[in-house]
């Protein structure tokens, strides 16, 4: 077979929300966004209902749309890009939670679907998505009053522990929301990790589900195997891949895989990575190409059937590392060639 293997433990998943789940005392819910991260939305999402999640977040409508599809009726479904034009029927008809942004959503809601269920974001201090303190001063008891059912903002530096951020954030939250009877919901998965004072009714992680940082205890999701094509043969002097940017400093035995940035393993991470022949470690050599990437497996001795990226000995995280990335980034951007395991 020449596509890779992409094996997803859903009962790693599982494990690691009910770890993130332990560390509070509020609801938890999950975040499932960009197709579940790139793992599949409707998998994960049907794994993580059984696993007792009731409450769960998307980026758009249409990602709703498909969540719900999978997922039956009854857990709630949040949209963070809140009700945007074009989404009234998605909304209506996969019974969706949309997190009302500005004053301009919390009207178009409210006319297109009265007594329809919505929440709302606000801006807490990273100036990307929800209503300001000003705005949200001015039309607070309004919006109160058509019955909101969330109240949500998000942390810019959660991944940081000690950075001010995080308790000026805690403090305007605070500020916009203390003395309403409404649910609460500041805390991802590195809000979770701060501890009590973020988790207010409801945390929602997403990275962590899926083994990422900042939740270092997350026990591995993603096991990528690439078939090796071909074995051959580089005399000292000679180069490998494109540019010539790597010339065998010896005779050596170099492997090509089936798999490259056209499945989502980002070209920058060549000179840095790493792949695994067993418990071996066997160093990428010249540049990864849109279908093939090239290792060295001089010191193997044999020539091997495959070779592992993520798995036992590298995380997802250490190979956005090798990318100059993050592990949101190499999780969301995994392609559609690979032949897809899923393991309970």
């Amino acid at each position: 077979m020449t596509s890779a293997t992409l094996s997803i433990d859903l009962g790693a998943l599982v494990r690691n929300w009910q770890s993130l789940d332990a560390l509070s005392a509020c609801e938890t819910g999950a975040v499932v966004k960009a197709n579940g991260y790139g793992l599949g939305a409707p998998v994960v999402g049907r794994a993580l209902v059984r696993a007792g999640v009731r409450s769960f977040f998307v980026a758009t409508a249409e990602e709703g749309n498909t969540l719900r599809g999978a997922i039956g009726q009854g857990p709630a479904i949040y949209v963070f890009s809140g009700h945007m034009a074009g989404d009234t029927n998605a909304i209506r008809e996969a019974a969706l939670t949309p997190l009302l942004n500005s004053v301009d959503q919390m009207l178009r809601h409210v006319e297109a679907l009265p007594g329809a269920p919505f929440g709302i974001q606000l801006d807490s201090g990273m100036n990307r998505l929800g209503m300001e303190p000003a705005e949200w001063s001015a039309v607070r008891d309004i919006a109160i009053a058509q019955g909101p059912i969330l109240i949500m903002s998000h942390l810019a530096c959660a991944d940081e522990p000690d950075h001010p951020m995080n308790a000026r954030q805690l403090a305007e939250f605070r500020a916009m929301t203390d003395g309403l009877d409404i649910p609460r919901s500041l805390a991802a998965t590195g809000g979770t990790i701060l501890g009590p004072d973020y988790h207010f009714d409801m945390t929602r992680p997403g990275i962590g589900l899926y083994g990422g940082l900042p939740f270092a205890d997350a026990t591995p999701v993603v096991t990528l195997d690439l078939p090796v094509i071909q074995v051959r043969d580089v005399l000292q002097g000679e180069s490998v891949g494109y540019g010539n940017t790597w010339i065998a400093p010896r005779d050596s035995r170099v492997a090509t895989v089936s798999g490259g940035y056209a499945d989502g393993l980002i070209r920058a991470m060549g000179p840095k990575a790493t792949l695994y022949a067993g418990d071996t470690p066997c160093p990428v050599v010249g540049r990864v190409s849109m279908d093939l990437i090239t290792a060295d497996v001089t010191t193997l001795g044999h020539d091997p059937a495959e070779l592992q990226l993520m798995g036992r000995h590298q995380s997802v995280d250490t190979v956005a590392e090798a990318a100059g990335t993050i592990g949101y980034e190499i999780l969301t951007s995994l392609g559609m060639r690979y032949q897809r395991s899923l393991l309970a």
